[in-house]
């Protein structure tokens, strides 16, 4: 009888496998964290195997374990399966039974390295010949069906991923043995369930994933309900207000997204070392753990900017300031799945958007390149990030250089269909309206147009920002006097001089001519009359020549303005043009570029 109060995932299993119709198991996700179950009312948390073995086939007769590491284990009904090792060493003249004397103690005997093969073809095959005995009643004495579960665990460095020319031997073997126990009705038939263990499902065989008669149960990190009930469960927990200084509520909301494993060390570590949990010291604890788990794929990043510390782009400034109040009311349903933020290099796009995550006070994290090599590596990273992201409760996700890092539909052969396939995992993600108001999506690119339509389209980036740089004289000065204040130069607005030039300058090219002046105010003679900062800035001004990459940076301009879904973004030189002036502006760039 399986016991009531199961986790959600649990319980699914649990109803699939009464029903008949299912009986192996594929289980991903958070799957090297403590699980919760109910023991005569109280809470209680047991690693994984631990909760399968003694809680979810509790009522299976047998419960083996089998990995490469470590062979085959045995978790109960040890004497079960030693006399079928008996039976099978007088047939076929082996010597299973007597590893390690076996016959005084058959469950610790079988744990131990010894005759039990590791390796996955001849385990498997024992393990198969096993389970079928049960299934026709023969390792018992009245004849009737036994009942027995088998764990793999690490099941993908038995059946990887790969090629089908490539999976041939003994790892093609492998998968089509734990194949067909989910379809061979002598197994699946009986009362006989099997579970394959892996992180992440694209790790694993396409074969064993996209099998039909196996279930795919997703394994998910807890939220902050049931973080605070595990820290409640801990030792010394009563002791808890001693040495935190946020509320247990308070702090299970500040370290969603890590398992529960991760959280006991935050408060073991504090605990057993008399140490104080502050808000400082938990987002750098939270942002490391995270950072580690992603492999360094996410980068959690802090600011104390606002959009006040913006120069110009009033409209977009007031746009985000409206949605940012949005977010902290919870009013997902009038919020935007994200935005694309477009413009000529050094517009400014990643500070506005940094200022936009100090503005609306919620984790701030960067999507960092999860390209690899090997196959289905790359889909793995992906699928682990979506699972912290989704435990995250509300969080910004960053993607600069979009167009670089996000995939195409249809990329040709000269990257075995990689690129595609990450375009299709980023687009359905980022279509899921479940994560309105939950995950923001933020692309910024120089060339939107490198960008799938699918990727730009009205439900995954609602919201296109263009970014220009200042055109008048007024913009001009704010511009000078913010990048004056990022290298804290004490430099007034009658001091900035006029350009020469009819170009507009980006905010990179800004700050490139007051560097260019600070190094010549530094390194003026210490004897003798020194100019001033602003005397040789407009020098330096003068002597300044704009980009040569003139027709490129309109280009991107034009772009930004043809992606742009709001005119209020536009500045007056952009709104009087129509599509189709601009559509022909942009071809006369293109063909003089190439």
């Amino acid at each position: 009888m399986v016991p009531a109060n199961l986790p959600a995932w649990a319980q699914r299993m649990a109803d699939l496998f009464r029903s008949g119709t299912v009986s192996q198991f594929i289980i991903s996700g958070n799957i090297h964290d403590d699980v919760s179950c109910a023991d005569a009312g109280q809470a209680r948390f047991l690693p994984l195997q631990r909760f399968l073995s003694d809680v979810l086939f509790a009522p299976q007769e047998v419960v083996l374990f089998y990995n490469r590491g470590q062979g085959i284990q045995l978790a109960k009904g040890g004497d079960r399966f030693f006399k079928y090792l008996q039976v099978f060493d007088r047939f076929h003249r082996t010597r299973f039974a007597s590893d390690a004397g076996a016959a005084s103690d058959p469950d610790s005997s079988l744990a131990s390295p010894g005759l039990l093969p590791r390796d996955p073809l001849r385990a498997l095959e024992l393990i198969d010949r096993f389970l079928r005995s049960v299934a026709s009643g023969a390792t018992t004495e009245g004849g009737e069906p036994g009942s027995a579960a088998v764990v793999v665990d690490y099941a993908s460095f038995i059946a990887p991923r790969g090629e089908s020319l490539y999976l041939s031997g003994e790892i093609g073997a492998s998968i089509i043995k734990l194949r067909n126990w989910a379809q061979d009705p002598a197994i699946a038939g009986a009362n006989v369930v099997t579970v394959l263990l892996s992180e992440s499902l694209t790790d694993l065989s396409e074969y064993i994933v996209e099998n039909p008669f196996a279930a795919k149960i997703a394994i998910d990190l807890p939220d902050a309900a049931a973080i605070a009930q595990y820290v409640r469960s801990l030792p010394g927990a009563d002791k808890f207000k001693e040495f935190c200084e946020v509320s247990l509520d308070s702090f299970a909301e500040k370290v969603q997204g890590l398992s529960r494993i991760n959280v006991r060390t935050i408060v073991m570590q504090a605990q057993k070392n008399s140490q104080t949990i502050t808000q400082k010291s938990l987002v750098r604890q939270k942002k490391e753990i995270i950072e580690k788990e992603a492999g360094d794929r996410l980068e959690f990043f802090e600011t104390g900017r606002t959009l006040d510390d913006v120069a110009g782009h009033d409209e977009a400034k007031a746009w985000l300031r409206e949605d940012a109040r949005l977010l902290k009311k919870n009013a997902a349903r009038a919020l935007p799945m994200g935005y694309l933020v477009s413009g000529r290099i050094g517009t400014g796009k990643t500070y506005l958007v940094e200022c936009f995550a100090g503005e609306c006070g919620v984790p701030f994290v960067v999507l960092r390149n999860f390209r690899e090599k090997w196959v289905g590596a790359t889909e793995g990273n992906l699928e682990k990030i979506f699972s912290i992201l989704h435990a995250l409760g509300q969080v910004i996700v960053f993607v600069d250089e979009a167009d670089q890092m996000t995939g195409r539909r249809d990329s040709g052969t000269g990257d075995s269909g990689l690129s595609g396939r990450i375009y299709g995992m980023l687009a359905r993600e980022m279509a899921d309206t479940r994560n309105r108001g939950k995950i923001l999506w933020i692309f910024a690119t120089s060339r939107p147009d490198l960008l799938e339509v699918d990727l730009k389209r009205q439900g995954r980036l609602d919201v296109h920002i263009p970014l220009f740089p200042p055109a008048d004289e007024a913009g001009i000065r704010a511009l000078f006097l913010a990048m004056a204040k990022k290298l804290k130069v004490d430099l007034a607005a009658g001091e900035i001089p006029r350009l020469p030039f009819p170009q507009p300058l980006s905010g990179n090219e800004i700050e490139g001519l007051l560097i260019r002046a600070l190094r010549r105010f530094e390194l003026q003679p210490e004897e003798g009359k020194k100019e001033t900062l602003a005397q040789i800035l407009r020098r330096v001004v003068a002597e300044f020549r704009p980009s040569a990459q003139t027709r490129e940076l309109e280009l991107q301009d034009l772009l930004a303005v043809r992606e742009c879904t709001d005119e209020r973004f536009l500045p007056a030189r952009f709104k009087k043009l129509s599509r189709e002036e601009i559509d022909a502006r942009i071809a006369q760039r293109s063909a003089i570029g190439s």
